[in-house]
């Protein structure tokens, strides 16, 4: 569940300014924008002056004169005509710049999302990250398309039409003035209770979408275990709270906007038309005047109702804005490396000196934890589930970052090496790998222009897994769709090998490799291994004791602490856990065996 995040008027400001500062780089088109809509309120407020002096000087009996009504035709058109032209540009121009900085938004989450360590995603749901950069994004853009543009217009036409008002009568435009402190707490009003249910929209929306991406992902469990009743249900109840903070902003919208301003404006033209009425006792009254005011009211409320409903996009943009700025200030970085050193690994000799950690800064995974691989060595990793052996690997690979104790690497703290120069020369095949869109060819290169064909088949070559790419449709050529869903286990594993290789790394780290490998593909690739290891620093997780009993060391792991450590012959020899599994092991074999015979 992600946390509530609670804006105050302070920091929506932040959110805005900082939103803002994505313009900078646009500042030349945002000119350009600008200008053009200042000559389509210009427009806008010569308009009525027209039509106020066909009224009150050439609307008489007698008095039709065809040149100079002409010319306030011809004027009135053209700047119809013009303003029309200038208000597609001035769209054009606003889309241009949103679609910019939406851009730039975008990649600069992404970015930080690839920065970002394991631990963020470790509790953050896919889902939510994923809203984050599409939804959220979405809806700031119509803050620079629709919201800064009409504010701005807004202000413009309100300011125009104010001072017109105040030069056809000053009197009457006082008592219009009057309106405005209404509007504004109105506005204000609607901004604080509007913001509290958009944030709760928002925050549902990015659950709905974390449902959904855990469903997906998760289908086949799903549907064999016969849950889909119950995500239906926990899916409709996240639908549900969604649709009642919706609800419940559709009736502030309901209220506030169009009904409360248009109440108002009632009563701003009742006040209008009673003064003309009052005054028409006593004075004469130019009916242009009357129609230029009740024009220029109308034009009053028009902006007014306009920011009204952009205020509503406008607090999505802020809400959106601040969950996508809480996640780019996200301090859980990836660990940080000296990115000034040049070097990278030479020898490949590990040492683990007193290392001790702890995911959540309470409880201790490893305790203590001190081993020497050296060059050409392997080093086993085994023990129980939860015994420690994914986060000696984790630590190693500065997936998560170490406070107690040091890993060095040719003499050197792990830390001193830069991202590139240590990750370079390390390869790391998971027990369940993972392969990209694209081809097969793809995943063995990884898009490395410099890695020729020959390079990428003699790794399929060298981990087996040739013969059967080259039965496939196009060869290495094949299409590979999402997660390498249409491949076996084991041939997903072959590729992620033939990946490693290509790469010649200096240390090698197995997650159990082969565990999604059949027998005798297992065989195959344990003869691989073992030439691939020569040269190379090997650290292997082990969970059958069989696949790692020529290793230089054998670590027994128990709750985060190493137990024993040795070779197999000298573990066995020493009677402990070590050998306890593989008796374990072996007598299942054993007995296994039996049944199929």
């Amino acid at each position: 569940m992600e946390e509530k995040i609670e804006l105050s008027g302070r920091e929506q400001r932040k959110v805005l300014f900082r939103l803002l500062s994505y313009t900078k780089p646009h500042k030349r088109m945002i000119t350009w924008a600008f200008l053009l809509l200042l000559l389509t309120t210009i427009g806008d407020i010569i308009l009525p002056i027209l039509v106020k002096i066909f009224i009150d000087d050439y609307l008489q009996p007698g008095k039709l004169e065809f040149k100079p009504l002409l010319f306030l035709g011809s004027t009135y058109m053209t700047i119809q005509i013009v303003k029309s032209v200038l208000l597609f540009f001035q769209q054009v121009k606003f889309q241009e710049i949103a679609l910019y900085i939406i851009q730039q938004l975008r990649i600069d989450i992404f970015s930080k999302v690839q920065a970002l360590g394991l631990k963020y995603f470790d509790k953050t749901p896919a889902g939510s990250i994923v809203s984050r950069v599409t939804n959220d994004t979405e809806a700031i853009k119509e803050m620079f398309v629709t919201v800064i543009s009409t504010f701005i217009q807004s202000g413009f036409l309100l300011t125009g039409i104010f001072i017109t008002m105040f030069i056809l009568n000053v009197k009457l435009a006082f008592f219009c003035v009057i309106i405005v402190p209404i509007l504004i707490f109105v506005i204000v009003l609607y901004r604080k209770m509007s913001s509290k249910f958009y944030l709760d929209m928002r925050e549902r929306l990015s659950q709905l979408n974390a449902k959904l991406s855990e469903s997906l992902q998760g289908m086949s469990i799903i549907q064999v275990f016969r849950q889909e009743k119950r995500l239906r249900k926990e899916f409709g109840n996240i639908n549900e709270k969604h649709y009642d903070a919706g609800m419940k902003n559709i009736k502030i919208d309901g209220l506030l906007l169009r009904p409360a301003i248009d109440l108002i404006y009632i009563f701003a033209l009742i006040i209008v038309l009673s003064y003309f009425g009052i005054t028409s006792l006593t004075y004469s009254i130019q009916i242009g005047v009357i129609y230029a005011f009740i024009n220029y009211l109308d034009r009053v409320f028009e902006p007014v109702n306009q920011m009204m409903m952009r205020l509503s996009l406008f607090q999505q943009s802020i809400v959106a804005g601040s969950r996508v700025f809480k996640l780019l200030d996200e301090q859980q970085l990836a660990p940080c490396q000296n990115e000034e050193q040049p070097q990278s690994i030479a020898e490949g000799k590990i040492e683990f000196k007193n290392i001790s950690f702890s995911y959540d800064g309470k409880r201790d995974v490893l305790k203590n934890i001190s081993f020497t691989a050296n060059p050409g060595e392997t080093v086993a990793l085994v023990g129980h589930t939860g015994s420690g052996k994914s986060s000696i690997i984790n630590l190693m690979m500065r997936f998560y970052e170490f406070e107690r104790g040091d890993i060095l690497i040719d003499g050197q703290s792990i830390r001193d090496f830069s991202k590139n120069g240590l990750r370079k020369k390390m390869g790391l095949v998971l027990q369940d790998p993972f392969l990209f869109y694209g081809t097969v060819k793809d995943n063995i290169r990884l898009h490395n222009s410099h890695m020729t064909d020959r390079v990428v088949e003699e790794a399929a070559r060298f981990v087996q897994a040739h013969t059967f790419i080259e039965r496939l449709d196009d060869g290495y050529d094949h299409k590979v769709v999402e997660r390498g869903s249409t491949f076996s286990s084991g041939q997903r594993q072959l590729i992620a090998f033939a990946r490693t290789i290509a790469a010649n790394p200096k240390i090698l780290v197995l997650d159990e490799a082969t565990a999604n490998i059949d027998t005798e593909t297992e065989e195959a690739i344990q003869t691989a291994l073992a030439n691939m290891r020569k040269g190379r620093t090997t650290i292997a997780i082990a969970h059958r004791l069989s696949t790692i009993q020529d290793a230089e060391l054998i670590l027994v792991l128990h709750k985060g602490e190493i137990v024993e450590r040795g070779t197999h012959q000298e573990l066995l020899a020493h009677g402990g856990l070590y050998h306890k599994m593989f008796l374990l092991q072996n007598g299942a074999a054993e007995r296994l065996e039996d049944v199929v015979n």
